[in-house]
């Protein structure tokens, strides 16, 4: 009875969306993408005082000082294990999904950032550097939770002419939090000597906004049809999320895809590397994801500061202009969010990775001509470009492309596949950039130019156009490409042909 009610009364579905859904993208933002911005941002304001600390620590606790490369070790160890723990979080990820719903896993993990927070502010009055550690440790776990969880809790709540944009707050949030970062470490604010420890332990405030906020709005209502099988709660939460006259085209869909799927439970990891039906799907999400890291954004801010000491700007004013490549990339995450549903996900993220190639070619030349007087202002003006075009392509796109691409079976997995590449990618650039600097100097960005182009290829080939298509549409884009020209398997089909009959 209830399926014939939502049949027979379509809506043209809205514009905008309600403001229940606006704020409940908000309020899953705050706790998830934006702690991962913040607290990548942070660390870089207190480096020197945190190796004061480092020296005034092993001296008090063994008379003798520390070497300098027992200093770089033990800062490298507080900067890389928080990609550490961003892998083991995105591990976590998926599988809490499962278990807790979307809602309850961020809700959890909150309780994660809380305990960092307290043991990297006791760190500095208590002496123990080793609480700093594993402080950044426990950070970089809940920065992996929330990277994995916050897209599926969007992704699943927004309906699907919306879904693009609605997407685009994980993005807005993460820029949001770098720019945030950058504000607040500054040295008239908490990045001074004595405010450095209450700097890093500032991270509980978002997990606080979460646990306040986000219980006010419901569980992803697919999560709660589809993993759960209650149907009620499921409609309820659509209500609130779309509006009482709009939710009935989403649960339609949602119903298609209980019927298509059956009695499939969510899978694991590893179970997706085995299922030809998903076969590209897959190997899309690790290339974009790997190319997303591996574009060459981590070496622009690597050389920005050398590119505006070169344009003249004075050493102490280098901290407030790199805030404008923050604000920048927070100014394209907005307009990415504002062009995803007219223009496309192709039409982006096709356009990002080929003006990252162009911008690549003419830093390169600037960079090598630095004599001239136009270089170095030439370099500046390839920095905000380059980083302008990573907003509006892959920084923007590749997470909504790892929704839309799986059905609700498979996206917790997949999402911890795609959070684990994308954090060994992490680490790995962070690892190995140093010295293709230092073997390449100026011509390192060739390497990002060749990475570019082969992902825009790989794109151009391969990735449909995803936009205001249903999570199973998706799916029969991919079932050339995974099965050639054999059938599609008997099951499946049969159960969209019972369900398009009873339509």
């Amino acid at each position: 009875m209830e399926r014939q009610l939502l049949l027979n009364e379509p809506a043209r579905p809205r514009k905008l969306p309600t403001w229940t859904l606006f704020f409940a993208v908000c309020a899953a933002g705050i706790g998830g993408t934006f702690q991962y911005g913040y607290n990548v941002s942070i660390i870089n304001a207190p480096t020197e005082h945190i190796h004061k600390f480092l020296n005034e620590t092993w001296q008090s606790r063994y008379q003798a000082e520390l070497s300098p490369g027992l200093l770089t070790l033990l800062w490298s160890t507080i900067a890389s294990i928080f990609s550490l723990g961003g892998l083991f979080g995105a591990h976590l990820g998926g599988s809490m999904a499962v278990w807790l719903g979307r809602k309850g896993a961020l809700l959890m993990n909150n309780f994660v950032a809380l305990l960092a927070a307290i043991l990297m502010g006791v760190s500095f009055p208590t002496g123990f550097y080793e609480l700093l550690i594993l402080g950044r440790f426990l950070i970089g776990i809940n920065t992996g939770i929330g990277l994995c969880v916050q897209p599926l809790y969007i992704g699943e709540a927004a309906p699907k002419h919306l879904r693009g944009a609605m997407a685009m707050g994980s993005s807005i949030f993460l820029t949001g939090g770098i720019l945030t970062g950058q504000v607040v470490g500054l040295r008239e604010l908490l990045g001074g000597e004595s405010h450095w420890p209450l700097l890093l332990s500032t991270c509980c405030i978002p997990a606080f906004v979460q646990l306040l906020a986000l219980p006010w709005f419901p569980e992803s209502p697919r999560f709660l049809f589809l993993d759960r099988g209650n149907e009620v709660k499921c409609v309820k939460a659509l209500k609130r999320f779309h509006g009482r006259l709009h939710y009935r085209r989403e649960m339609e869909d949602i119903q298609r895809e209980g019927l298509a799927l059956g009695s499939q439970k969510a899978k694991k990891p590893w179970e997706l590397f085995l299922d030809r039906s998903i076969r590209w799907q897959l190997l899309t999400i690790i290339c974009m994801t790997m190319g997303q890291q591996l574009s060459g954004i981590n070496g622009i801010y690597f050389y920005a500061s050398y590119v505006f000491q070169e344009a003249g700007i004075p050493e102490g004013k280098i901290p407030y202009v790199t805030l404008g490549t923050g604000a920048c990339e927070c100014l394209t995450a907005l307009t990415c969010g504002l062009l995803i549903e007219s223009m496309g996900r192709r039409a982006l993220i096709l356009g990002g990775y080929s003006l990252m190639t162009l911008w690549c070619m003419v830093l390169t030349f600037s960079l090598t001509y630095q004599v001239y007087w136009w270089a170095p202002y030439l370099s500046m003006a390839c920095v905000f470009a380059f980083i302008l075009s990573f907003g509006l392509g892959p920084g923007g796109v590749t997470n909504i492309l790892t929704i839309e691409l799986f059905t609700q079976s498979s996206r917790p997995a997949a999402y911890t596949i795609a959070g684990s590449v994308s954090w060994l990618s992490f680490f790995t650039i962070g690892m190995l950039f140093p010295f293709i600097v230092r073997g390449l100097k100026q011509y390192c960005f060739l390497v990002f130019l060749a990475e570019c182009c082969l992902v825009a290829l790989f794109i151009f080939f391969v990735v449909p156009e995803t936009k205001n298509k249903t999570f199973l549409e998706i799916k029969r884009e991919f079932h050339k490409m995974n099965f050639g020209r054999i059938k599609e398997q008997d099951g499946e089909l049969g159960e969209r042909r019972h369900l398009s009959n009873e339509f």
